[in-house]
């Protein structure tokens, strides 16, 4: 028995829920709908159509990479963009995802084509902790403007960040789609299904997702996959746990030593540092 199964929906978040729900030819009307709800084009021109650029089918793959979706998005007006989307758990994601869109803007570009075919590249990130502590809204949008004017002119990259912790609405108070996504991503493991209606509202396609990560929908590789990330995130966790542990008692360490060589009694630095005499003694 799968250790989540006591819960009906599984957790968005999780790289291969996010990208079965995101990042496949069956849902791309849920990714559409998506980005729309969640991003402002040029011209307010809704996105009409997504090309996956880097699709990931092997859900044994999927387990192993991290839950960026690339997708070119053409909008009603014929303009072109590309949209990276991840879910970040990383602290020091603001440097990777600027990394990661001027990739995705340098690789478009072929040996012999023109510059004027480079498309606006725009970066969209679910983050599970807070990148901008001063700010108070849980959705932030960067572009790039001229210092003194702050007019636009450099328009071919812009971030949306959407940061979870921020976000604290009830059901009852998710008046915007862009409000009832962030409830998905960061409540959809415990929603009953009592609550669905409320959340959901009339949008069949937020629905839909929702019904994307009902785990009895999902085959035993895709559970197993599943489950695999969390294993992966765990044991990553616990890595940097006992690097900081290690980090911590190298600094103790260090302390002792130095107040020995300042020819403190070893008494006095096993107070100060909680180290044994006997510790003390082999430094």
């Amino acid at each position: 028995m799968f250790s989540f199964m006591l819960t009906k929906f599984l957790d968005p978040k999780n790289d291969m829920a996010f990208k079965k729900v995101f990042g496949t030819e069956k849902n791309k009307d849920i990714l559409i709908h998506f980005l729309n709800d969640i991003l402002e084009f040029k011209e307010k021109s809704p996105i009409i159509n997504v090309k996956f650029l880097k699709p990931v089918q092997d859900p044994t793959i999927a387990s192993r990479k991290t839950s960026i979706v690339d997708v070119q998005c053409s909008d009603e007006l014929g303009n072109i963009y590309i949209v990276e989307m991840q879910v970040a758990k990383e602290k020091s994601f603001i440097k990777r995802a600027q990394y990661y869109a001027a990739k995705a803007y340098g690789s478009q570009l072929k040996i012999g084509e023109k510059f004027d075919n480079v498309k606006e590249v725009i970066f969209l990130a679910i983050a599970d902790f807070i990148m901008f502590p001063d700010k108070a809204g849980y959705k932030s949008e960067h572009v790039i403007l001229d210092k003194h004017s702050f007019e636009h002119d450099l328009k071919d990259f812009s971030f949306t960040f959407l940061e979870l912790e921020k976000f604290n609405k009830p059901v009852g108070q998710l008046y915007t789609m862009i409000d009832k996504w962030a409830y998905f991503f960061k409540h959809a493991r415990e929603t009953s299904i009592e609550d669905l209606p409320n959340i959901i509202g009339q949008d069949m396609i937020i629905q839909r997702a929702y019904e994307e990560l009902i785990c009895f929908n999902w085959n035993e590789e895709e559970l197993n996959t599943y489950e695999a990330v969390i294993k992966n995130q765990m044991d990553y966790e616990a890595g940097l746990d006992q690097k900081y542990d290690e980090g911590i008692a190298k600094g103790i360490e260090q302390i002792a030593i130095s107040m020995l060589k300042k020819g403190l009694e070893p008494k006095f630095i096993s107070e100060i540092t909680k180290l044994s005499i006997k510790e003390i003694t082999k430094l």
